[in-house]
């Protein structure tokens, strides 16, 4: 019978063990209106509220948007359009009049706190030129108005900016990007205390490199994580490799004081044939995951002291935007206010154990703390299963007497399925404390009853 360390120690020594936590990240959500079937902005923000949401990014200043978070109590990062950054850039009187007209009428009811000028500028050759000068005008335009200190600008960049990612110790920008954009933008956040905000996408990555790089991995799953080659941290998930791409390559110029906000991040509940991993599963167990991550609080394993600030993408389907499958298909929420499906967004949600699940069909599923269960993953090694579940059964005092042969839960007769009733009798049995749901990395916790045959997982001894 394999011997594991008590859980309860296990925990103690990974608490013991974790860097200084930073202060506990935020999450918001951006707001995209690609699409002709959405509801009124007065409902939107009512949803915000109802969810719990204090932050969210628009992709324009539409004055009816605006007056609609009037008062809300939200946060809002508004857009100077790509198609505004030539004007911009040319002359100080357009952001002047873009700032009176734009700005001034709905601050600071509306809660204005930061202005994203352009968005994934690095991919548009043509406009790299015009971003720092739009800036640096849109800037002095707020300081004629006693706003510089109370709105930060920056610009979102995609992760295309880096000519390498991998590993994240060498992260660094293209070259073609440096003097012409990023040394002068970054230059300019610098000089306000601003931001760099960036646009960061696993999906993308895993739909790519499915072969290569493992599913949990990208999902915030327990998995057996990854080893930088370059400095030996280890990754437990490509979120954080990927942002510590980023800071590595602000690093390599020497930009370490400079703050990151994730401006965009989410995956797919559906996309085309040849986009691996778009499903809902997948999408609730990104968010979802990622947003437990972030308001657990700590950085990244090269900012350890990082404050985490992410916005999910996105806060509605949107029928109207081009391109695959995929780009319709980010919303955690369908245009009805149904949701796609069910994940925390709150730090109360968080804790009472709310964990992400699918909602098939749009249909609305409550989900409470007490509705789950402990199952085995799938792709987890035959021997590390065995294990797990020779410990559940013995030291564990898991009750494995229906997985016995002949009895109700011996069929189906498969690893995983007696693996997980062993794992969910010593996790309810352990009234579903944190941390007894682990076994070495081959357990996870689910909020829809598992289904092996005619098995029933019981939720409580």
């Amino acid at each position: 019978m394999a011997s594991f360390p008590p859980f309860s120690l296990l925990l103690l020594l990974s608490l013991l063990s974790s860097p200084a936590l930073s202060d506990t990240g935020k999450i918001g959500i951006n707001y995209g209106r690609i699409a002709d079937n959405l509801p009124s902005p007065e409902k939107v923000v009512e949803l915000l509220k109802t969810q719990g949401l204090t932050g969210a990014k628009l992709y324009d200043t539409d004055p009816q948007v605006l007056q609609s978070f009037s008062g809300s109590g939200i946060s809002l990062t508004v857009a100077l359009p790509n198609e505004n950054l030539t004007a911009a850039a040319a002359s100080q009187s357009f952001t002047d009049d873009w700032v009176r007209t734009r700005i001034l009428p709905f601050h600071p009811n509306s809660g204005i706190s930061a202005i994203a000028v352009g968005n994934e500028v690095n991919t548009i050759p043509n406009l790299t030129s015009y971003l720092v000068p739009s800036m640096s005008n849109l800037y002095a335009s707020l300081q004629k108005n006693s706003l510089d200190s109370a709105i930060k600008i920056s610009s979102p960049i995609s992760l295309a900016a880096l000519g390498t990612s991998y590993p994240s110790s060498s992260g660094s920008f293209k070259s073609d990007l440096v003097n012409p954009m990023i040394k002068p933008m970054l230059d300019f956040l610098r000089k306000t205390s601003s931001p760099l905000m960036v646009n960061i996408y696993p999906f993308f990555a895993y739909a790519a490199n499915s072969d290569q790089i493992s599913l949990d991995y990208a999902l915030f799953r327990p998995n057996a994580g990854v080893v930088d080659s370059g400095n030996g941290l280890k990754y437990s998930n490509l979120f954080e490799a990927q942002l510590d791409a980023v800071y590595a390559a602000m690093s390599s110029l020497q930009y370490d004081d400079v703050e990151v906000s994730v401006t965009e991040t989410g995956w797919p509940s559906k996309g085309d044939q040849n986009e691996v991993g778009a499903s809902e599963a997948n999408a609730a167990a990104y968010n979802g995951n990622l947003v437990k991550r972030v308001l657990a609080g700590g950085g990244t394993p090269l900012r350890p002291n990082a404050t985490l600030d992410v916005y999910l993408f996105a806060l509605f389907n949107e029928n109207q935007k081009p391109g695959p499958t995929s780009e319709r298909n980010y919303g955690l929420f369908y245009p009805n206010e149904q949701k796609v499906y069910s994940i925390p967004l709150t730090a109360a949600e968080v804790a009472g154990a709310v964990a992400p699940v699918a909602v098939n069909g749009g249909s609305k599923v409550v989900v409470t703390a007490g509705q789950t269960w402990c199952v085995a993953n799938e792709a987890a090694s035959e021997d590390k299963l065995q294990k797990a579940l020779d410990y559940a059964c013995g030291e564990g005092g898991a009750d494995c007497r229906p997985i016995q042969s002949g009895a109700t839960c011996y069929n189906p007769k498969s690893l995983v399925a007696h693996a997980s009733y062993a794992f969910n009798s010593y996790y309810q049995r352990k009234a579903r404390a944190s941390g007894t749901c682990d076994f070495g990395g081959v357990a996870h916790v689910i909020t829809q009853a598992p289904e092996f045959g005619n098995c029933k997982f019981p939720t409580g001894y």
